[in-house]
C-alpha cells in the first residue's frame, strides 16, 4: 500500500531541494480544464533531473505516489488524482531548458518544462518547424505532450507526438536515470523502451527531456475554408486533395455550424467567413515547395471539387493574415465549447470509411436518448473527431447529469463497434480507466498490467491512472 506525505517526509525533501522548488497547492495543480476532477497533493518541483531522480527515490524508499503535472491541460484526468494517500505533485515548472539545438540535424534538445510554444520558437529560430500544433500550445510542455501522445491539427503529414521525438531522459521508478537522449534515426539496439514511456502517461518513469525531430519549413502555405454538403462529401474531398497535392496536405479539419453558433452565444465575436453559413465545413491548409502557388493549387482543387458537388462555397486565404484568422476560428471553438459546458464529450477516432456512418447513427441515437445539441469537428485527416453533447440553448449541463453516464456509453459503444478508440489524443489518465477495461483487448490490458508491475512493483508512479492500482499493487 502507499503512504501519504508527511510532514517528516516534507523535512527530508528540503534538506536537498532548495526553497524555491517547494510551491503551494493551488488550483492550477488541482483542478482539471473542464472541472470534472479536483485532486491532492503537495507540489514540489525539482530543478533538474538530479533533483527529480532525487525526489523519486525519496517516494520509493517511503512508498509516496507521486503525479507527474506539466502544463495541467490534460483533459482525461491524468495529472490529477483525487483519492488515496497524499502524493508528491512533481512538476515541471522549474525544468525550462532549451539544452541544444543542431539545425544540420533537424534535431532540438527540450526540458521537460519547455511549452510547446517555446519550442516552435526555438525551431523557428533556425529556420525549422516543430510541427506539433495544438490549442493549448501556449501552455501546455513537452513532457506532457509527449506523456500523453498528443496529436493536433497536423497529425495528418507530421504524426503524433511520438512521430516527433527521437530520444527521451526518463527517471524510472527506483529513481535511477535512463539517459535515452539519442539523436539517431536508426537504431535497432533492442526493445524501443522510448515508444513505451511516450504516451504511459508518468505511469512508468517521469520524462525529463527530449530529443525533438524537426522539419524543414515549407516554402509556402496555404488554406482554405470550404462548405461541404456532408460528412462524406468532407471525406471525398480529403481523397481529391490528397491525390493533388500528396504530402503537401498539412492539415485537413471539419466544423459543424453548432460551433459557430456556440461562438456567437459565448460572446467571441469571430465572424464566419461563408455566409450563408453551411452545416459542414472543412479547413484545408496546404504546406508546399518552392515554385508552387498553394492559393493556385487550392482553386483547382475548389472547381474541381464543385464539379462533382462535393463542395458548394469556399473562401482561399488572400494573406497570412487571412490563413491565421481561419485557425483562430478553428483554435477558439474549444474554447466557446468549454463555456458553454458539454454534458458529455468524446475523444475518438474512427476509420476514416466509418465516420460519415457514425455521425449519421449518433444523432439518431442521442435523440432516443434526449434533446441535445452536438458539437462534432475535428482532425477529419487522421480519423479523430471531438464528438460533444451538449444541453440546448438557455439549459444547464447539470439539468442532464442523470444521462451523461448513459450518453458516453452510447457514443463510445457505437465507436467499438465500429473498430474505433474511445481516446484518440488526449489518453486515458483517471476518466477513462474504466473505458479501458470495457473496451481494450483483455491480452493487451494483461500485458500493460506486466509492464507496471516490472517498472513499477511499488506503484508509485501516477497511481490510479491508466490501470487500477490494485491490478499491481496485489502483485508488490
Amino acid at each position: 500500500m502507499l503512504n501519504p506525505v508527511t510532514p517528516a517526509f516534507l523535512d527530508g525533501l528540503r534538506a536537498f531541494l532548495p526553497p524555491m522548488a517547494f510551491r503551494e497547492a493551488t488550483d492550477a495543480y488541482l483542478r482539471e480544464p473542464r472541472g470534472r476532477l479536483v485532486g491532492q497533493g503537495v507540489v514540489v518541483a525539482p530543478g533538474s533531473v538530479e533533483e527529480v531522480a532525487a525526489v523519486v527515490r525519496a517516494c520509493a524508499a517511503a512508498r509516496v505516489g507521486i503525479v507527474p503535472h506539466g502544463g495541467g491541460t490534460g483533459l482525461v484526468g491524468g495529472q490529477i488524482m483525487g483519492e488515496g494517500p497524499l502524493p508528491v505533485i512533481l512538476s515541471s515548472d522549474r525544468l525550462r531548458a532549451v539544452r541544444a539545438v543542431y539545425p544540420s540535424e533537424n534535431v532540438l534538445v527540450a526540458e521537460a518544462g519547455v511549452t510547446l510554444r517555446a519550442v516552435q520558437e526555438a525551431a523557428e529560430g533556425v529556420d525549422r518547424l516543430f510541427p506539433l500544433s495544438l490549442a493549448s500550445e501556449g501552455s501546455a510542455r513537452v513532457g506532457g505532450f509527449l506523456s500523453t501522445n498528443a496529436g493536433g491539427v497536423h497529425v495528418l503529414r507530421y504524426g503524433n507526438a511520438r512521430a516527433l521525438c527521437l530520444g527521451v531522459e526518463v527517471v524510472s521508478a527506483d529513481g535511477s536515470v535512463w539517459h535515452g537522449l539519442s539523436r539517431l534515426r536508426k537504431d535497432n539496439t533492442g526493445y524501443d523502451l522510448r515508444d513505451l514511456v511516450i504516451g504511459a502517461e508518468g505511469t512508468l518513469g517521469v520524462i525529463t527531456a527530449a530529443s525533438l525531430k524537426l522539419s524543414p519549413r515549407p516554402a509556402a502555405v496555404g488554406a482554405a475554408l470550404l462548405a461541404v454538403q456532408s460528412p462524406a462529401a468532407a471525406l471525398e474531398l480529403l481523397a481529391l486533395v490528397q491525390g493533388v497535392a500528396g504530402e503537401g496536405v498539412s492539415a485537413f479539419e471539419i466544423m459543424h455550424r453548432i460551433g459557430f453558433t456556440f461562438l456567437d452565444e459565448t460572446g467571441l465575436g469571430l465572424t464566419p467567413p461563408l455566409s450563408p453559413l453551411p452545416d459542414w465545413m472543412v479547413l484545408i491548409e496546404l504546406g508546399l515547395s518552392h515554385g508552387t502557388a498553394p492559393e493556385a493549387v487550392l482553386e483547382g482543387i475548389f472547381e474541381v471539387a464543385a464539379g462533382k458537388r462535393l463542395v458548394t462555397d469556399g473562401v482561399i486565404a488572400q494573406s497570412e493574415a487571412q490563413r491565421k484568422a481561419f485557425w483562430h476560428i478553428r483554435e477558439t471553438i474549444p474554447e466557446a465549447n468549454r463555456r458553454i459546458g458539454s454534458i458529455s464529450s468524446h475523444d475518438i477516432s474512427l476509420p476514416l470509411s466509418e465516420v460519415a456512418g457514425f455521425i449519421a447513427e449518433g444523432e439518431v441515437a442521442l435523440a432516443a436518448l434526449g434533446a441535445f445539441r452536438i458539437n462534432c469537428f475535428g482532425h477529419l485527416g487522421d480519423g479523430n473527431l471531438h464528438y460533444n453533447v451538449f444541453p440546448l440553448a438557455g439549459e444547464s449541463r447539470s439539468v442532464h447529469d442523470n444521462k451523461r453516464a448513459a450518453i458516453k456509453e452510447c457514443v463510445h459503444d457505437m465507436v467499438h463497434a465500429r473498430s474505433g478508440s474511445v481516446s484518440a489524443e488526449h489518453g486515458i489518465g483517471r476518466l477513462k480507466v474504466g473505458d479501458l477495461e470495457k473496451y481494450g483487448d483483455p491480452v493487451k490490458l494483461a500485458m500493460m498490467r506486466a509492464v507496471k508491475a516490472a517498472l513499477d512493483p511499488a506503484g508509485i508512479m501516477n497511481p490510479g491512472a491508466v490501470l487500477r492500482p490494485v491490478d499491481f499493487l496485489a502483485k508488490s
